[in-house]
């Protein structure tokens, strides 16, 4: 197959602020494609396709060795969370909230 990559997209009303959490506070790499628009180097990533009701739903995961620490990294740099985190079988996982309701 020739697809060599994907591209996601986070649309948000306050896409400068989710745009400065992820160059600022996760760090990652990125480029400017111009007038400000950052592009965002990522980590390996998967894709998993659930069933649905027949509503759209989309979630953007990130994954971690250690979610304690990570956590509290991430409130050092004014993250919030909505408690600690939950494990419904398949790991430990929490929700972080980004500008716009995103």
């Amino acid at each position: 197959m020739p697809i060599a990559g994907t591209h996601a997209l986070i649309y948000s009303p306050e896409a400068e602020a989710v745009r400065d959490f992820f160059r600022d506070v996760l760090e990652y790499e990125n480029i400017d494609a111009g007038g400000g628009w950052l592009i965002f180097a990522l980590p390996p990533c998967d894709i998993g396709v659930h069933p649905s009701d027949g509503s759209t739903q989309h979630e953007f995961s990130f994954q971690c060795d250690d979610i304690e620490s990570t956590m509290a990294e991430l409130v050092e740099k004014g993250v919030e969370f909505p408690g600690p985190p939950i494990d419904h079988g398949y790991g430990p996982h929490t929700y972080i909230k980004l500008a716009g309701g995103v």
